[in-house]
């Protein structure tokens, strides 16, 4: 185990440090960076004697490294940490935190093109069935979830099974980011600086989801193979498939999954409010 000090901290804050671990992966992984900066800005945030906890402010006293997850053998995937908040009173804040950062989940609806302009008749959103062993699962239903990769394109496993099943591709610029449209961006520096994104374990983890959305029209014919196609049935040994549902039921059918609940609140709220 070795010890730093976070730079730029004053009063000092060390970090702990497992074995396997050093002080520069630590410090270049965006998970850590990210969160870090966003605790900072909210801890800052109690110098306004409007703050709730302004007259005795917490503050980050030392960062425990417990243990860490390699991708790969060689890229920093999960980091598992304690972290000590606390005020002069000794009054502590929970500070167990698993970072994994962000990652993006998307809302992808078809609709046959026959249909006017406008109508939500008929509209169909893509799902993925896959494992999810830290849900006990091997068939979770969920929205696809992902990257945005270097070209703008949603990439990662579920958009690879989209692309294969379907020919479908997403561009960025055909994209719109509900979140962003529903969140809005902090305004002065008494504001915390949180992610416009849903944060699906925020008592837990970092792990933010920015929810877009994706509407295509296409031809009936081909929606109705899709259809026959998609059903969520996996072939023998298949890790992840497709199904296609009702627009109105995915509340029902996905409602495990916290993103599919998140991304249709957005779109009728949204929906209500003239902004999609």
């Amino acid at each position: 185990m070795s010890t730093f000090v976070l730079p730029n901290t004053e009063p000092e804050v060390p970090i702990n440090l497992p074995s396997n671990l050093s002080q520069e992966q630590l410090l270049s992984f965006p998970a850590f960076k990210n969160w870090i900066e966003t605790l900072h800005q909210s801890l800052s945030t109690q110098k306004s004697q409007s703050h709730t906890f302004h007259s005795s402010p917490y503050r980050l006293r030392k960062i425990d490294i417990q243990s860490v997850d390699f991708f790969g053998g060689k890229r920093l995937g999960f980091v598992k940490l304690q972290a000590e908040v606390s005020n002069d009173n000794g009054e502590k804040l929970p500070g167990s935190v698993f970072l994994r950062g962000g990652s993006v989940g998307m809302m992808l609806i078809l609709q046959p093109d026959d249909l006017p302009e406008g109508v939500e008749d008929e509209k169909q959103v893509i799902l993925t069935l896959q494992p999810r062993i830290p849900a006990g699962s091997l068939s979770m239903a969920e929205l696809p979830a992902g990257m945005l990769d270097d070209s703008g394109t949603f990439a990662g496993g579920a958009a690879k099974e989209i692309a294969e099943e379907t020919g479908l591709e997403v561009p960025t610029s055909d994209l719109i980011n509900m979140t962003e449209l529903a969140i809005p961006s902090a305004s002065s520096d008494s504001d915390e600086r949180l992610q416009q994104a849903v944060y699906p374990s925020p008592g837990g983890s970092d792990e933010f989801i920015p929810l877009f959305l994706w509407q295509k029209r296409v031809p009936r014919s081909q929606l109705k193979d899709w259809q026959g196609k998609l059903t969520g049935l996996r072939e023998h040994g298949e890790k992840i498939t497709l199904m296609l549902c009702p627009l109105n039921q995915v509340w029902r059918h996905g409602g495990r999954d916290g993103k599919v609940l998140a991304g249709w609140a957005l779109y009728q709220g949204l929906k209500q409010e003239g902004k999609i």
